[in-house]
């Protein structure tokens, strides 16, 4: 059974909205309700734990309660990093787990199929991420601003969310990252420092984080195209039908 941690803790303050960034709506519903939603439509997904500011817990949950169609879920306080998020988030996984998922809950376009390849990448190799390949030249730059070396943009990627690992693992790399008072770019930085390979599976550029104001409209913009192909699609399927159809009546 796989269960999927949401980080929604940060306070947003980039989004300047007053609430939490993950409360606001797209395409007419809360951006956290159709995170979740995406990940209730896989069937390995068992269930979802949601991290919060210790403040919203009781608000969250009673707002998810009126969501139909979720798989069982959990809210969960936060703390005062990310990483120590997720990992009270941890303390919360079922003991029947295998594999943990964390993403992020203000990237509401993720894919069914770019889930689903990170949970098998992961229960097959211990580690996955989701992740695109970087499209501008990347620079590293010294403390005076001055250009230290250009990597090959070939060995670059754009790393997304959802991260994957199999739960022992990610919890051995919590645990070693307390002890040792570090704290991680993201959760496959953790699992790197303890010696284990993680994979990258070929995400999709659409898979946004909506961390500012402009977030929201491409976000928006990416809804509205993906609703547009999903109409072209369904009536050129009935377009062909029809035609198979009037060319078997005229036989």
């Amino acid at each position: 059974m796989v269960s999927v941690i949401f980080p929604a803790a940060g306070q947003g303050k980039r989004m300047q909205a007053g609430i939490n960034k993950v409360l606001l709506t797209l395409g007419g519903e809360p951006i956290l309700t159709r995170t979740l939603k995406t990940f209730s439509a896989v069937e390995e997904v068992g269930e979802l734990i949601v991290v919060v500011a210790a403040d919203e817990v009781t608000a969250v949950e009673r707002q998810l309660q009126k969501v139909a169609g979720l798989k069982p879920f959990k809210v969960a306080a936060g703390g005062s990093e990310r990483q120590y998020s997720i990992y009270n988030g941890l303390q919360r996984v079922a003991d029947t787990a295998d594999v943990v998922l964390v993403h992020d809950a203000a990237r509401p376009l993720v894919t069914v199929k770019t889930i689903q390849a990170v949970i098998d990448s992961a229960r097959a190799k211990g580690g996955a991420i989701a992740a695109v390949p970087a499209k501008n030249t990347i620079k590293v730059v010294d403390k005076d601003g001055l250009v230290e070396s250009t990597p090959p943009r070939s060995t670059l990627w754009e790393v997304q969310t959802p991260q994957g690992f199999r739960k022992d693992i990610l919890l051995k790399a919590n645990e070693q990252a307390l002890q040792d008072n570090f704290l991680g770019t993201d959760d496959a930085s953790l699992v790197e420092r303890i010696g284990v390979p993680v994979a990258v599976v070929n995400s999709d550029y659409r898979n946004i984080k909506v961390t500012t104001p402009e977030d929201l409209l491409i976000a928006e913009a990416f809804l509205q195209c993906t609703a547009a192909e999903e109409a072209s699609t369904l009536q050129a399927a009935a377009s062909e039908a029809r035609q198979a159809w009037l060319e078997e009546e005229h036989k």
